[in-house]
C-alpha cells in the first residue's frame, strides 16, 4: 500500500491534524460517492436485463484485438494468455457535476460475473476546473478466474495500467489523480469483453453494480477523537493471520508477508458465511490446489485472486471489493470522515476494512509502523475505543486487537481519507452510502 501513501502525502502537504478535546467536526473534507443508475447514460452493444444488470447483446457487437502484456507469465505452472479478439459492449454514463466541491482523486468499484473467456474495464473522464475534458483514463481491468483446469480458455490476468500520466493527471494502481487542476465534473465507463466465438449462454458476464466515491483531501481539517456515538458491539469477526502465510506462493505479493488486504477480505467473507450460512467463502473444492499442509487456505485463495499484475501486489481496493463480489455479496469502495461515521455500519453488523498507515510507535499494541496496510473494524468498546481485526497478528488468536480510538483515525484518515471496504449480503440492512457525501 506504499504508492497510496506517498501520493497522498504529497496532494495532502497542508493538511492540519488537531489533536484537542474530543468533537465531532461535521464534513472535514468533501467526499462524494455515487452509485450509478445504468438505466441512465448510454449503451452501444450492451443490453440492461431486469433494470439492473448490464450484459453483452446476442448480436451486432465490435471486436476488440487485446494483447496480455504479461502473457509470458505462468500462474501456479500453467500457462495463461488473454490475448485474442473480443466481442465488446460499453455503457457510458452521464456527465456526474460536483456542484460543491472540485475533486482531484477517484475511484471506482464493480459487482460482475466473469466467468472464464470474460473481463471488464473501468474507466474514468474528469472535467477540469478550467473547463478542459480530459482523456479517458483506465481504472482496472478485472476478471475472477485467472485460468480454470480443463477449460480450454487461455485464462486472463487481471491488471491495473500504467503509463497513463499526461498533463491533467494520472492513475496509481486504482485512484485516479488530478494533477495542476481540480476535476467538477466526470464522466464513468464500464466495458464488457467476451472471447469472440463465445455465446451467452457460454459464458454469461454480468455487471449489476457500478460505483465512484471522488474526494478532495488538499486542506482537510480535523479534530481527533471523533466524538463517540454509543455503538458498543464486537462482531466477533472470524481472525485470520496473514503472518501465519509467510513465505506461501511468493508469486502473489511475496506470500502472507503482504497479504494485509486479501486476509482481511477473507475475514469479511469468513464472517458473512457464518452469519448468513450461504457460502461466500471459497469450498474446499475450491481451495483444493492450495498446499495442504497451509493453515486457513482461503487467504491463499483469495491472494490469488484479487493479485494485479502491473501492480504486482494483492492490494488492489477494489479488486478486493471485486472478489468479495464475485463470491455473492455486495461490495463498495468508498470513503468515510471518521469512526462516527463507521458506526452506522458496525450497528447493522457490517464490518468494514480500512485503509491505514502510520509512523513508528503511533498505533499501541500494533505492529511498529507501516507504509500501508488493512484492517477490518469489528467493532466498539464500551469507551468507544475500536475493536480491529488486525492481520499483521503473529497468529489467528492474536488478530483481535483494541486500539485508540484517537491514534486509530489519525492512522486512518490522513493515510487514505477514510477508504474502506463495504462488503454485505443483498438485501441486508445498510446505511446509506451516500449520507456522508458533502451537501
Amino acid at each position: 500500500m506504499l504508492r497510496r501513501v506517498i501520493v497522498l502525502v504529497g496532494l495532502a502537504a497542508g493538511l492540519l491534524l488537531a489533536s484537542a478535546a474530543p468533537a465531532f467536526a461535521l464534513q472535514p473534507y468533501p467526499l462524494n460517492f455515487n452509485n450509478v443508475d445504468f438505466s441512465s447514460g448510454t449503451t452501444h452493444g450492451l443490453v440492461l436485463e431486469g433494470g439492473t444488470t448490464l450484459k453483452l447483446a446476442n448480436g451486432g457487437l465490435d471486436q476488440y484485438s487485446y494483447t496480455d502484456p504479461f502473457s509470458s507469465l505462468q500462474i501456479l505452472g500453467h500457462d495463461v494468455d488473454g490475448s485474442g479478439t473480443y466481442d465488446m459492449g460499453t455503457w457510458t454514463s452521464p456527465i456526474y457535476p460536483l456542484t460543491n466541491f472540485a475533486f482531484n482523486e477517484l475511484v471506482s468499484s464493480w459487482n460482475a460475473k466473469t466467468p472464464p473467456g470474460t473481463w471488464i474495464q473501468s474507466e474514468v473522464k474528469p472535467q477540469l476546473n478550467n473547463g478542459h475534458w480530459a482523456k479517458w483514463y483506465i481504472l482496472g481491468r478485472w476478471a475472477y478466474n485467472d485460468f480454470v483446469d480443463g477449460s480450454s480458455d487461455p485464462g486472463f490476468h487481471r491488471t491495473s495500467v500504467g503509463g497513463q500520466g499526461d498533463a491533467d493527471g494520472f492513475v496509481s494502481i486504482d485512484t485516479f489523480f488530478t494533477k495542476d487542476h481540480p476535476a467538477v465534473s466526470y464522466q464513468l465507463r464500464l466495458t464488457i469483453f467476451r472471447r469472440h466465438g463465445l455465446t451467452d449462454a457460454d459464458a454469461p458476464v454480468r455487471v449489476t453494480r457500478y460505483s465512484a466515491v471522488a474526494s478532495n483531501l488538499t486542506n482537510q481539517q480535523q479534530t481527533f477523537p471523533s466524538q463517540f456515538g454509543g455503538t458498543v458491539r464486537d462482531l466477533d469477526v472470524p481472525p485470520f493471520s496473514q503472518e501465519t502465510h509467510h513465505g506461501e506462493y511468493p508469486e502473489f505479493d511475496n506470500g502472507g508477508e503482504a497479504w494485509c488486504s486479501p486476509t482481511s477480505t477473507s475475514m469479511v467473507v469468513r464472517y458473512w458465511t457464518r452469519e448468513t450460512g450461504n457460502q461466500y467463502a471459497p469450498t474446499a473444492s475450491e481451495t483444493s490446489w492450495v498446499d495442504p499442509a497451509f493453515a486457513d487456505p482461503e487467504v491463499d485463495y483469495a491472494a490469488r485472486y484479487v493479485y494485479d499484475y502491473h501492480y504486482q501486489g494483492a492490494g488492489n481496493w477494489p479488486f478486493n471489493t471485486a472478489y468479495a463480489a464475485e463470491r455473492g455479496l455486495v461490495s463498495d469502495v468508498t470513503q468515510l470522515h471518521n469512526l462516527r461515521e463507521a458506526e452506522p455500519f458496525i450497528a447493522d453488523g457490517i464490518p468494514l476494512v480500512a485503509s491505514v498507515a502510520w509512523n513508528s510507535n503511533k498505533l499501541d499494541g500494533g505492529i511498529k509502523s507501516t507504509n500501508g496496510h488493512l484492517m477490518v473494524i469489528g467493532g466498539f468498546t464500551a469507551t468507544g475505543d475500536v475493536i480491529a481485526y488486525d492481520p499483521a497478528s503473529p497468529d489467528n488468536g492474536a488478530v483481535r486487537h483494541v486500539y485508540d480510538r484517537r491514534q486509530f483515525e489519525k492512522a486512518w484518515i490522513p493515510a487514505s481519507g477514510g477508504i474502506v471496504y463495504v462488503d454485505r449480503p443483498a438485501g441486508w440492512t445498510t446505511p446509506d452510502l451516500t449520507a456522508n457525501n458533502t451537501p
